[in-house]
């Protein structure tokens, strides 16, 4: 009887040690990142506007990437910010920059996003929030979104209703830039929407390139 006893007593105690490392590592995944300048930008993927998957490894170290979180697709402020990388892709190209958009909202919003406004770089569907989070990025609650056309009238679909997507999270508006060595070089966390563009190129000109 004792022995049965001390077996039971051991496997609880073991079963608690399990559950308290299992809420250690939880609250180690849940620990906000801080990506500082000069370290290491975290792996990431994504689907992109057209559907198809996405991933850092196949573009990081062959072109400098400018990753910008924005909060959602049709907004005032992000389709400035959109529009400005947009007429200033044909300089980036030349210093050899690719432009990633990244929001919480779905890949059919980005689709039509990117083909009202003309966009001509790729938007990334984060709509749980996780690659905000891998940057440390901010990330609040969803919202539905009304699609504006590129006079910022509201859209409608072939019964005559407003077109509403459902942005699954809204992420801060930050902007990095990861160089070719795979590091972050430049962190914004209190972007201008409509300078954004502006001033990354002005900082990649005075990047040594390689």
């Amino acid at each position: 009887m004792r022995t049965l006893t001390a077996t039971v007593l051991a496997a609880c105690a073991a079963a608690l040690m399990l559950l308290g490392n299992g809420g250690r590592r939880r609250a180690a995944d849940d620990k906000p990142v801080d990506l500082e300048v000069g370290t290491a930008a975290p792996a990431f993927a994504g689907t992109d506007d057209a559907g198809k998957p996405w991933k850092s490894a196949d573009h990081v170290g062959k072109k400098v990437i400018v990753l910008y979180f924005y909060p959602g697709d049709f907004t005032p402020g992000c389709t400035a910010q959109a529009r400005s990388f947009r007429d200033s892709m044909n300089k980036l190209t030349e210093q050899g920059v690719e432009v990633v958009g990244v929001s919480g909202d779905s890949t059919a919003s980005h689709g039509l996003f990117k083909k009202v406004q003309e966009l001509n770089f790729t938007l990334l569907a984060d709509d749980e929030g996780s690659l905000a989070k891998k940057f440390g990025v901010p990330v609040s609650k969803g919202a539905e979104v009304k699609a504006r056309d590129a006079q910022g009238k509201l859209m409608k679909d072939a019964t005559g209703k407003d077109i509403v997507f459902t942005r699954g999270v809204t992420a801060a508006r930050w902007t990095f830039i990861i160089g070719k060595d795979g590091k972050v070089v430049y962190k914004n966390t209190k972007v201008n929407p409509a300078l954004d563009s502006k001033e990354v190129a002005a900082f990649i000109a005075k990047m040594p390139m390689k």
